[in-house]
């Protein structure tokens, strides 16, 4: 393994709060409860000075989770993390993931090289299946010559540690994938999905897929649209502040949020400091005052429209699809 995987205290600071660090499911890592999501990090609005000055800010405060993908604004983001991480030493500090779009073995492989030279890095200690969002996904990362292939031979080459898979689509898709892999035998290190004041309401991945993994499997789940893209605070039902002390208040390992400006930043780190002060009264009260509006979906575009499905965009991210795969109809 090369240099730079991090260790059991990366990024804490002596005296850090407890509550803020928690444990990655059976990797045993221990990661910062608020992980910075690549995604904002590579917006054209931010410059890359500013980005990597972010990145540097929030390692420096305690954040040891860095999120990516491949795919966030076609590269920038990755390329802006590599350089802020390339400098003095804080790769060694943080738990690095990037996620990869390819369900064949060969665009899987070909994204990883691509993902690893963007990041400066001749790893990332988490590498994750991207948008599981459709219900032939898990059946094309598992098939012969399928991206599953590519992710097994990365790992035992070095180039990642852990192996994850993420989506926001539907629950029933998360438990499909997880079904799959039990057949084929496999075991998942983590697991991102929604988890947000909305999705306790409507087909709720916290209801149907985060108690599984908590206290079946325990595998780290990595939470994620605690605002929506801030959908949800259009709804006027909900602060910034309440979205967040909900999903802390959640058993997730990590809450990716985004975070594009030292305000944005600040206002993240308060909550994770504060969000055990929120009483289970006060999460109730929240419930109940979100639930009407949550009823329908309309406030988790990521769910019931295609605004957030890049694959579904840039199908040829995905690679061809192999004649031999054999597909699955969900339940109706």
């Amino acid at each position: 393994m090369g240099a730079g995987i991090v260790s059991s205290n990366a990024g804490m600071s002596t005296g850090a709060d407890d509550s803020f660090y928690r444990t990655l499911g059976h990797t045993g890592e221990k990661v910062s409860c608020i992980g910075m999501g690549g995604f904002h990090l590579g917006k054209s609005e931010l410059s890359e000075s500013e980005a990597i000055k972010l990145i540097h800010s929030g390692i420096d405060r305690g954040i040891n989770f860095m999120d990516n993908c491949w795919d966030y604004n076609e590269g920038e983001s990755e390329k802006r993390m590599g350089k802020a991480l390339a400098q003095g030493g804080y790769r060694k500090r943080v738990l690095l993931m990037t996620k990869i779009d390819g369900r064949t073995k060969g665009e899987a492989n070909k994204q990883i090289g691509e993902s690893l030279k963007r990041l400066q890095t001749d790893h990332v200690d988490i590498l994750q299946f991207h948008e599981v969002i459709r219900f032939d996904d898990p059946d094309r990362i598992f098939a012969q010559d399928g991206a599953i292939e590519a992710f097994l031979e990365a790992k035992k080459a070095g180039k990642t540690r852990y192996i994850g898979f993420t989506g926001h689509k539907d629950p029933r898709i998360h438990k499909y994938m997880l079904e799959v892999a039990d057949r084929h035998k496999f075991t998942f290190d983590t697991v991102q999905m929604p988890i947000n004041v909305m999705d306790a309401h409507f087909r709720s991945f916290e209801t149907e897929v985060l108690p599984d993994l908590v206290k079946n499997r325990n595998i780290g789940v990595l939470g994620m649209k605690s605002m929506g893209d801030s959908t949800i605070l259009k709804s006027g039902k909900v602060t910034a502040r309440e979205c967040l002390h909900y999903a802390l208040s959640r058993p997730v390992s990590v809450l990716i949020t985004g975070i594009e400006k030292p305000e944005i930043l600040d206002q993240a780190l308060e909550a994770a400091h504060t969000y055990k002060q929120v009483s289970a009264d006060e999460i109730t009260a929240i419930l109940k005052r979100t639930e009407p509006a949550a009823l329908s979906g309309q406030w988790e575009l990521f769910k019931t429209s295609a605004h957030f499905d890049a694959t579904a965009k840039n199908p040829d991210w995905l690679g061809k699809e192999s004649p031999h795969v054999q597909q699955y109809a969900p339940p109706v």
